[in-house]
Order: C-alpha cells, then sequence, then structure tokens
C-alpha cells in the first residue's frame, strides 16, 4: 500500500484511480521543477499522467519535456504515494497514485509546450519547501 498523503477521500465522491509519474531533477545544488499557472497556480516535480498503454518510462520523458521543454536520463524510482483531490481540468475526483523518480536533466530543447506551465530552477531547500504537493515535499525532504 502506498503511503497517503492530503485529504481523506470525501465518502460523497465517487474517486477514479489515475495513475501519474513524476521526475526529482537534481541540476548541482538545484532543481528542475515546472510551474503551473492557470487555475492550478502551483510548483510542481515536473509530470503527470500515464495515458492507456503507456509505459511508465515512457510517459516519464514525455511529461517532463511537455513541462518544462528538457530531455532527461536515468531514471531511477524513488518510490510511490496516493492522494485524493479533484482535477478542475477534468471534472474529475481522482486517486492519484503518484509514482517518483529520480533523473538528471540532460539539455533543454526548447520551451515547456505544455498550456500554463514552465520550467523553474531552485536551490534544493527552497524547492522543498515551496512545492505544492506535501507527497512532492516528501520526496524532495528525503534528498
Amino acid at each position: 500500500m502506498n503511503r497517503r498523503f492530503g485529504d481523506s477521500p470525501r465518502p460523497d465522491k465517487p474517486y477514479r484511480t489515475r495513475p501519474g509519474i513524476y521526475a526529482v531533477l537534481p541540476m548541482g545544488r538545484d532543481l528542475l521543477l515546472t510551474f503551473q499557472g492557470g487555475i492550478h497556480q502551483e510548483l510542481q516535480l515536473p509530470g503527470g499522467g500515464i495515458d492507456p498503454g503507456e509505459q511508465p518510462i515512457a510517459a516519464l520523458h514525455r511529461e517532463v519535456f511537455e513541462e518544462t521543454g528538457w530531455k532527461i536520463t536515468a531514471p531511477r524510482r524513488l518510490g510511490s504515494y496516493r492522494r485524493f483531490t479533484f482535477m478542475p481540468e477534468y471534472d474529475l475526483w481522482a486517486e492519484k497514485i503518484c509514482h517518483i523518480y529520480l533523473a538528471h536533466p540532460v539539455r533543454q530543447i526548447g520551451p515547456a509546450i505544455e498550456p500554463d506551465h514552465m520550467p523553474v530552477i531552485l536551490p534544493r531547500d527552497v524547492a522543498a519547501e515551496r512545492v505544492s504537493s506535501p507527497g512532492d515535499r516528501h520526496f524532495l525532504q528525503l534528498l
């Protein structure tokens, strides 16, 4: 069973399981993160949902590139957690299963292509304080 972070599930809401994959991306003493604007306004680990039929590592590479414009290498699994949340962009109550990987940014190919996302580089300690998800914060504090 994965450790849960955040709110408990609400008994009045039907939740759909949403697997996702996210990357801790060290750059020397800093970390590469993504800021999601729009309705979210959150600092996050780059990553997102694994599409049906998609291999998890392929999803990690795709999501990091879409949200940061960076290519990565050498992903290594750190662990996972789950959280229950409402996803307004999908009008969905989700049980998110978040798989966390450590990977290394290789080079930036271009800007983020995911709408309302932009790459952010912050010192590790600052990043660990400012990421929006308590689960993400937990894995950053383990570094």
